[in-house]
């Protein structure tokens, strides 16, 4: 009898992690981890977040191509916009059917060597698009960078963006998932400075480019990203439990150390083929999928489409292509804030609802405010840091909440996916024959911005998970706690076996 409750006793212990008289919690000093963050910040978060910046270029200098004669030169003028949508949105039916299978593949990969083919083969895919002459060469390029782009997209998340992240703990997760998805905002700003760099440039030297200006945005756009591969291949770190240069012994063991202290990690480039399944069949990533697509709706159809509304304000090409850079700057100082107090309260739903409100605000405005060009710009301003803080915010919120490995990368690219689907109708919300008051684009953002903040209030019984107080999770919390007991502060969390579900995980709200 005694001896049944004793194995009793240390499965329970080894479920929860309880400090056998083997096992102790390891003393870290916070000046040596401090010091370790800040060199992590440096080799990491440069590299990855200038990928971002030229991948999300790649991705949406299709908005800015369009004020430069693309659809007079491929698509025959495309009187009703319709060929345009379809171009734009043919990227993310790639982007939506590789990222599942692409995701899993790369955990099989070191990270510098699949991250770094990705950024070659989508660099290449975005300059071969100059020299597409019809609407089937731009279909065919956006297809192979919508390929390439799943590769790189969700496997961030996986990489350093969760609570078993590699490198980052949850307390600095939200901070710096805020400037890596920040350079999708710095990007919107980059691209209208180079589009109107080039649009003017043969009007400062009085002579006329021998090249189109579109196939040139398209140029200066990919060249960059293939050589940001080559370096990423040589300089971005893989595991910190794998040997490189980039960390001394001492800064790896500390790594690895920050790397368990929530969770016991998997095998070096292993898949659980369990927690694939259990990520098919939890619901809560659905339910993120749904969240993701009306973010994602959003988000596509600003990204192509702000140029061409900033010109229904009565500004010419160039003046619309100049006034994108100040709403993408200010959306990328609202994530970087926004983003430092969910850290701060250790809660994500509060913040997320608080930014769609902020984005519905701005539909509303654009809707009802017809004549007043200054609240019209507003209203972009609001439209752009509400979108970009509640995606980069629900990234982080629901990779986090997947716990194991293997699950993140099953489940971070099915949300991503389902959420994509919802960039496939952005790109097609903002028809040319309904400009320039665009009533149906304007009305259906407003109503769905709006509906989401309800569903945060509203939704603790369908929904629990989008909840704004995130009541489920914090209940879920509660009840572990007080049947299990409040899991050790700094000690590792065995998750290889049930994943978010095993008794010492606790979720972010």
């Amino acid at each position: 009898m005694l001896d049944q409750n004793e194995k009793q006793s240390d499965v329970l212990r080894e479920d929860l992690q309880v400090p056998s008289r083997s096992a102790s919690i390891v003393s870290v000093d916070e000046h040596a981890e401090r010091r370790l963050v800040r060199k992590i910040d440096t080799r990491i978060l440069p590299i990855l977040c200038l990928l971002y910046l030229f991948a999300y270029l790649d991705r949406t200098n299709l908005g800015n191509a369009r004020l430069q004669g693309l659809p007079q030169d491929t698509l025959h003028g495309d009187p009703t916009g319709k060929k345009f949508d379809w171009v734009n949105s043919a990227f993310f039916f790639s982007y939506i059917l590789v990222q599942v299978p692409a995701t899993i593949l790369a955990k099989l990969f070191r990270p510098r060597i699949w991250i770094g083919c990705m950024a070659i083969g989508w660099g290449i895919s975005s300059t071969l698009m100059a020299t597409a002459f019809d609407f089937s060469g731009l279909m065919v390029a956006r297809i192979a960078l919508g390929t390439f782009e799943a590769g790189f997209g969700p496997g961030i998340p996986v990489y350093m963006l969760s609570v078993q992240a590699l490198y980052y703990t949850k307390e600095e997760l939200g901070l710096r998932m805020a400037y890596w998805f920040g350079f999708a905002a710095v990007a919107g700003a980059f691209g209208g400075l180079i589009a109107f760099g080039i649009q003017n440039a043969h009007l400062v030297r009085h002579i006329p480019l021998a090249i189109s200006n579109w196939r040139l945005l398209f140029i200066v756009e990919g060249i960059p990203a293939v050589l940001l591969g080559l370096v990423c291949i040589w300089f971005l770190p893989d595991r910190p439990d794998e040997p490189s240069w980039h960390f001394t012994e001492d800064e790896r063991n500390l790594s690895i150390a920050r790397m368990n202290r929530y969770s016991t990690k998997e095998g070096t480039r292993s898949v659980n083929k369990h927690h694939i399944k259990e990520a098919f069949k939890d619901w809560k990533i659905y339910v993120g999928g749904v969240i993701y697509f009306g973010l994602n709706n959003a988000l596509a159809s600003i990204s192509a489409f702000l140029p061409t509304i900033l010109k229904t304000f009565g500004f010419t090409n160039a003046d619309a292509q100049l006034l994108t850079v100040a709403p993408y700057a200010c959306a990328t100082v609202v994530i970087v804030l926004l983003s430092w107090l969910s850290d701060r309260l250790q809660t994500r739903g509060l913040v997320v609802a608080s930014s769609c409100t902020i984005a519905a605000i701005g539909y509303i405005l654009l809707l009802t405010v017809v004549s007043n060009v200054h609240v019209r710009y507003f209203a972009v301003f609001c439209i752009t840091s509400g979108t970009y803080t509640s995606i980069g915010l629900v990234i982080a919120w629901f990779a986090h909440n997947l716990a194991s490995e293997t699950k993140r990368a099953t489940g971070v690219p099915m949300f991503m996916a389902i959420g994509q689907c919802g960039s496939i109708l952005g790109s097609h919300i903002y028809p040319s024959t309904q400009g320039p008051k665009y009533i149906k684009g304007f009305a259906g953002k407003s109503i769905q911005f709006l509906g989401m903040q309800r569903a945060y209030r509203l939704s603790s019984i369908l929904c629990p998970s989008i909840h704004s107080r995130t009541v489920s999770y914090r209940l879920e919390n509660r009840r572990r706690d007080k049947v299990f007991g409040k899991p050790i502060s700094g000690e590792q969390i065995n998750t290889s076996e049930n994943a978010d579900k095993a008794p010492a995980f606790r979720y972010l709200p």
